[in-house]
Order: C-alpha cells, then sequence, then structure tokens
C-alpha cells in the first residue's frame, strides 16, 4: 500500500490534498515534515501486513515440510507447545503495532487541518514573470543555438502551404526561450510578416490568449472586461486573416485538445505560409498541437567551453583577461557541474558575482548544488513548475530516482519493478495493468524533458534506457531533502542510514579483506525497512530478517545453497536477479516464492537441471535462463501461463521443447539462440502474443512449421546460422 493509498482510506478527496501538500512541501519545512510522516506510517502499516502474512506463510511451508517427513518416516506430528505459544506472540505484537499505528495515523490526520490544505483546488495561477521578444544577442552563449535558430529558419522559408506549426521543447532552463527570440528576430521576417509574441504559461485560458492577439495586431478592439469567449475567437480571426504571421506561443503547458483547437481554426485564416512557433517542456503539448516529428526541436546542452565562458561573463564582469585566468582552473570546474544546463550556469554565476577569493569559489566547487541558497531560490522554481504538474504518484516516482548517482543508466525494467516494489503503482489485478502504468509514467516523464539520453527498443516502441540530467537529479534530491534529525545506528553510518530511511532501497557494496580475517559483513536493524537491495560483493549474514523484500540483486557473487535456500525464504519478493552466482542446483523452496514476477538465473554454467516446483510461480512475467547448461525443461512450465519473455538462449544441451510451452498463450519474446533444438512443432502457432522469435544457430533445424505465417503479431523472426531453407 502507497502512502498515497493510506491517505484515501481516511479522506474524502486526498488526491487533491495530497497534491497541495506536495506542492507546499517545496517550500515548507514543516509540511515535508509532515507528508515524509505519512509515508513512514504507511510503510509501517503495509510492514505489519508483510509480518503477519510472512507469518501464516512461515506455519504453512513449515507445516507442509513436517508433513513430507511424517510420510517418509511414517510417525504423526504433534504440534509442539513451543510453536502455539509462538503463534499467539507473534498476534499479540502485531495487535500492539496496529494499535500504534492507528494512533500515529490520527495525530497525523488532525495535524492535516492545520495546514489549511485546500480541498477543491482553484484554477492554478501562473508563477512565471511573462517573456518578452526582446533579446540582447551579446547575452546568447553557444554556437549551436544560432545554428538550430538557422536550421528552423529554413525549415520555415522552405514550407509555404498552410499555416505551419513549430515546437522547441526541452526542459526548464535549457534555452527555449532563447532560441525562439532569436527566429523571432531573424530578418527574415522583417518584413512583410505580421509577428506576435504571446506570453501563455499556465493556466490556457483561451479567451485571455486570443485577446492578447487581438490587442498586439490592434485593428480589432474587444471592450474592457468582456471575457466572452466567442467573441474573443471572432476578433482574432479577423486579426489574422489573410495575413501571414508569425506567432510565438512561449511556455505552453495544457495537455487539453479541446483549449487548442478553437484557436487553430481561427489562426488557420492567415495567409498561406504562417508560421505557429511554440515552446514547451512536454512533447506531449506539442504533438497535441499539430506538430510532425520533423518540426519538433530541442536546444542543445551547452559545451563546456560555453559554459565557461557564460560563467565567466556572469561572475567575473569587467574583469580583465590576466584577471580572469586566475579563476579559470577552478571556474571550468564549476562550470562543469551544470552539465551544459545554461540557466543553472547563469545562476552559479550569480553565486560567484560576490565571491572574490579561490577559497570561496573553491567552497562553492566542493558544495552540492542543491544545497546552495541562491540555486535553491533561482534555479529550482524553474523545475518546480515542471514537478507541479505531476500527480502525487509521478512525484514520487520522479524524486526516488535520486536513490541513485549522477549519470546512472537507469533500465526501464528494473526501474519500473522498484517503483512496483516501493508501492509507487498501486496493487496488480492479474492483467498486467501494474507495467503498464509503470511504462506510462516513465514516457510522461520523459516527455517532460525530466530524462534524457533516452535509447529505445528495436521497435521503437518502449524506452529501454534513460539518464537523469545532473541538474534534475539534484533537483530530486532537494526534494527527498529532510532536515528531520535522522534516527542513529550504532553500526552503520549515518548517511546510510539516511538513505535507507529516505529511499528503502539500497547497494550493499560491502568487500571483504583480501585476507578474508573480517566476516562481518551483515545485516542490521537499520536495514529492515528494505523494498530493494543490491549485493554488491559479499552476501551478508542476517538476509532472512529483510522479509519486506520485493526486489533483490545478487548477480556476480558466489551465492552457496544455503544462502540461495535463505532467499527463498524472503517470500514476498517480486525480482530475484542471480546472474553468473556460481549455482549448480535450484533447491524446491524455490516454489515457496509464489509472488515473483521477473526470475533471472542466466550465466549459471554448472546449473543442468531445474526443480518441477519451479513451475508454481504462477505470476512471472519474465524468465531468463541463457547461457546456463541445461538439457531438459520441466513439464509443467506450460503453468506459467503469464510468463510474456522467456530466454533459453546459449543451451547448448537442450534438444528438445516440453509440448505445454505451446500453451504460453502470453508470451511476446522467446530466445533461443544457441540451442542445439532439431525441430519446432506445429502447435507454436497456440502462441498468438508472440512478437520476438529467435531461433539464430540452432544448425538442426531444417525447416518451419507453416503455422508460423498466421502468427500476426510475429514482428521479428531470426534464423541466422541455421540450414532452414523451407516451410513444413
Amino acid at each position: 500500500m502507497s502512502f498515497v493509498q493510506s491517505f484515501q482510506e481516511a479522506q474524502d478527496d486526498p488526491e487533491t490534498v495530497l497534491d497541495d501538500a506536495e506542492k507546499k512541501a517545496v517550500n515548507d519545512q514543516s509540511v515535508k515534515s509532515w507528508l515524509k510522516e505519512l509515508e513512514n506510517t504507511a510503510y509501517e502499516m503495509d510492514d505489519i501486513l508483510d509480518e503477519w502474512n510472512y507469518s501464516l506463510l512461515k506455519h504453512k511451508m513449515e507445516a507442509s515440510a513436517k508433513s513430507k517427513l511424517k510420510q517418509m518416516i511414517g510417525c504423526s506430528f504433534i504440534p509442539s507447545p513451543r510453536l502455539c505459544f509462538k503463534k499467539v506472540s507473534v498476534r499479540h505484537d502485531i495487535a500492539k503495532k496496529i494499535e500504534h499505528v492507528n494512533a500515529t495515523l490520527d495525530q497525523i490526520l488532525k495535524e492535516k487541518d492545520d495546514f489549511n490544505f485546500v480541498i477543491s483546488m482553484p484554477a492554478p495561477e501562473s508563477h512565471r514573470q511573462p517573456t518578452t521578444s526582446s533579446i540582447d544577442f551579446k547575452n546568447v552563449c553557444g554556437s549551436d543555438i544560432y545554428k538550430k535558430r538557422d536550421d528552423i529558419v529554413r525549415n520555415m522559408m522552405h514550407n509555404s502551404g498552410d499555416t505551419q506549426i513549430l515546437s522547441i521543447v526541452g526542459t526548464g532552463g535549457l534555452g527555449k526561450t532563447t532560441l525562439a527570440k532569436l527566429i523571432f528576430n531573424h530578418p527574415h521576417f522583417e518584413k512583410d510578416w505580421l509577428k506576435i509574441w504571446v506570453c501563455v504559461s499556465d493556466p490556457f485560458v483561451v479567451a485571455t490568449v486570443a485577446k492578447n492577439i487581438v490587442e498586439l495586431v490592434g485593428t480589432e478592439k474587444i471592450p474592457p472586461n468582456n471575457d466572452q469567449k466567442e467573441l474573443a475567437l471572432q476578433k482574432l480571426e479577423a486579426s489574422v486573416s489573410g495575413k501571414k504571421f508569425l506567432l510565438v506561443l512561449d511556455d505552453v503547458w495544457t495537455e487539453e485538445e479541446n483549449k487548442w483547437k478553437d484557436l487553430k481554426i481561427c489562426l488557420q485564416c492567415g495567409a498561406p505560409g504562417s508560421k505557429i512557433l511554440v515552446t514547451t517542456r512536454n512533447e506531449t503539448v506539442a504533438k497535441m498541437m499539430g506538430t510532425v516529428d520533423d518540426n519538433i526541436y530541442r536546444p542543445n546542452n551547452l559545451s563546456e567551453e560555453e559554459c565557461w565562458a557564460l560563467l565567466r561573463d556572469t561572475s567575473l564582469p569587467g574583469k580583465s583577461e590576466a584577471e580572469c585566468r586566475n579563476f579559470e582552473d577552478i571556474g571550468k570546474k564549476v562550470a562543469s557541474k551544470c552539465k551544459g544546463l545554461p540557466l543553472a550556469v547563469i545562476v552559479l554565476g550569480r553565486v560567484l558575482q560576490f565571491k572574490t577569493s579561490l577559497e570561496e569559489w573553491e567552497h562553492v566547487e566542493r558544495s552540492q548544488i542543491w544545497k546552495l541558497e541562491k540555486v535553491e531560490v533561482e534555479l529550482f522554481p524553474h523545475l518546480v513548475l515542471s514537478y507541479n504538474e505531476l500527480s502525487p504518484t509521478l512525484k514520487r516516482c520522479f524524486s526516488y530516482c535520486a536513490a541513485y548517482p549522477k549519470d546512472h543508466r537507469f533500465h526501464a525494467e528494473s526501474l519500473i519493478e522498484e517503483w512496483m516494489a516501493q508501492g509507487y503503482l498501486g496493487s496488480d489485478r492479474g492483467n498486467g495493468g501494474v507495467e503498464l502504468k509503470g511504462r506510462e509514467n516513465l514516457r510522461n516523464l520523459a516527455m517532460r524533458c525530466l530524462f534524457q539520453d533516452i535509447e529505445k527498443s528495436e521497435s521503437g516502441e518502449q524506452i529501454e534506457s534513460c539518464r537523469m540530467h545532473d541538474i534534475v537529479h539534484d533537483f530530486a534530491l532537494f526534494l527527498r531533502k529532510n532536515d528531520d534529525n535522522e534516527r542513529s545506528c550504532q553500526v552503520c553510518d549515518s548517511s546510510l542510514v539516511s538513505h535507507v530511511q529516505e529511499y528503502r532501497s539500497l547497494l550493499l557494496d560491502y568487500k571483504p579483506p583480501i585476507d578474508g580475517r573480517d566476516k562481518s559483513c551483515q545485516v542490521c536493524d537499520c536495514m529492515k525497512s528494505l523494498r530493494v537491495l543490491r549485493i554488491g560483493f559479499h552476501f551478508p549474514m542476517g538476509m532472512e530478517t529483510l522479509i519486506h523484500l520485493r526486489w533483490l540483486d545478487c548477480s556476480y557473487i558466489a551465492l552457496s545453497k544455503d544462502g540461495l535456500e535463505i532467499i527463498c525464504r524472503l517470500y514476498f519478493l517480486q525480482t530475484l536477479l542471480l546472474v553468473k552466482c556460481s549455482l549448480t542446483e535450484i533447491p524446491i523452496e524455490i516454489g515457496n516464492l509464489v509472488q515473483l514476477r521477473r526470475l533471472d538465473l542466466s550465466r549459471n554454467r554448472e546449473l543442468k537441471q531445474l526443480p518441477d516446483d519451479m513451475c508454481k510461480l504462477l505470476e512471472l512475467r519474465s524468465l531468463s535462463l541463457a547461457r546456463c547448461s541445461l538439457e531438459v525443461i520441466p513439464q509443467r512450465i506450460g503453468n506459467l501461463v503469464h510468463l510474456r519473455r522467456l530466454d533459453l538462449s546459449w543451451n547448448r544441451d537442450l534438444k528438445e521443447l516440453p509440448e505445454s510451452m505451446y500453451r504460453l498463450v502470453e508470451l511476446q519474446t522467446l530466445s533461443l539462440a544457441n540451442c542445439s533444438l532439431e525441430e519446432i512443432q506445429d502447435e507454436i502457432e497456440n502462441l498468438a502474443q508472440l512478437r520476438h522469435l529467435d531461433l539464430s544457430w540452432n544448425w538442426r533445424i531444417m525447416e518451419l512449421p507453416e503455422s508460423i505465417c498466421s502468427m500476426v503479431e510475429l514482428q521479428i523472426l531470426k534464423i541466422q546460422g541455421t540450414d532452414i531453407q523451407r516451410w513444413k
């Protein structure tokens, strides 16, 4: 249960209250602390449910094991008084915890009234200063922006048909408005063009935008205090009718097409060759307004040299070349922190403007950007505008990304799984909707330019991976910053404790000394709330206490049989990655992990067989067994009816597939490359959802069933390295 869900149970209009609270928390530490307490209580509720369900599952598993033992040795099993007492003790402990949580939640709801959160949201007011078309060319930095200007103007000149709509898309502070000003003031538009600049911002009120255009054109009049939409649109149409115009709509936010279409109809009355140039942070807005992909432009980041030039001009105005050289080395280091974002360079330049010594500049270079007061006041408000447009769920998904270091490449599948593990995506109803919601959230954040360096799938349909700009990462860190006193731990570093508290996610990268004397790598009490865990070098002692884990990666560490059996008692795991763990066998207890959705056992080269109990993992969506040494696949694999991706590639001793595999009707990706398969059966046509089939380097397959031709969803079929020459 997410903290949004827990709040919904106690409020009539929780989404609106939470939305207002999230917005106020950006600048109000007391509201941020209140939200944090609410979130912690929601997790505490989850933990209590986990403990109760865990005790039930553990009792069930133990009873099942003893029942099997009874059958083996032929004696009856009588529950011991100790076991019965333990069950009563667990119930008592959980009852006390529920009582405590209820009291805490009551207190949180009482405190809510002190903040006067709005229950029905009024129309939002724009907090951005309106822009104008004026520009000081001396302050424009970077050669790429002029190249972009020339590209856009050239595009405009070559299109003389219907009104053309172009869009400049990028994150806040990247230079979209500056680029639009360069185009607006280009000599090409000085003669025979009606030029109109309107700063739209939020909210997008049709009558207001229309009136602004009418007033700027000046040929029509609208009576003062008359806000009739119909009259404003009539005057707009009369103002531009038959005229060739360049209209800049700066800072557009609305995604509602019905607000735009009335304006668009009136603007079509201009002369052929008219242009509409839109600046927005959201690609969805650009496409909603009718911009085709070829007419969407994205300003590039400044180069390191350009960043230093802009920082120098901002921080050292009027200084001689010799004076500037004194600060050049440290200045370039400061400029590099901005990662090419012009607004960030300007803000840091203003920070340094009144610092006259190298020591002061070095202090700024050592500081984290998000901790600098001027950055919080002048830079982050530009990003807050984008943040406030997000739903409470998207806000959590976005700020969670600060759990990872700067320049980290997020792999979409893992990031979505982690959001799921944290409870941000809600509960799954068995139809796979939670993954789709995660994909949609990732797409929304990317379309709003909160991610960059995006790599897409082979089909171009889905985001495979992305990065977050360093300044956007700093902003996410700022959002998660909590000035409350952190709980201390006598064993762990305070930063680790703080990280676990904030994100419930951890990379445990303890590396034992070479001589192996220190075996103290173990789980601490402060880690027991973890939902997501990556283990870097050494499997720690005490893993069995992490019962709340949903996502676990133990890849590339040597995992013992005992370690794997401990993992099989973490009953709430949804994702388990055991790549290259030197596994030789999988215990039957793997079947206890009934909530698993993704299991990766690839690159365990000594793994030759799988237990039938693996086929009890009915929630599995993804199973990778690539580069093992499997000779057979369990006959009951067809029970995994929700499986969508199966990778059996590079199992060179695998000669045939079980018949039940052709019952995996939800399968979308099947990789069988570099196996020793001898045939593919006609029943493959039952895999009606299959989109990607890789049979490469199965040299014994001589022909394929003709039924493959009827698989309408199949987009990619790889058969290189085979002797397939005909269909059956």
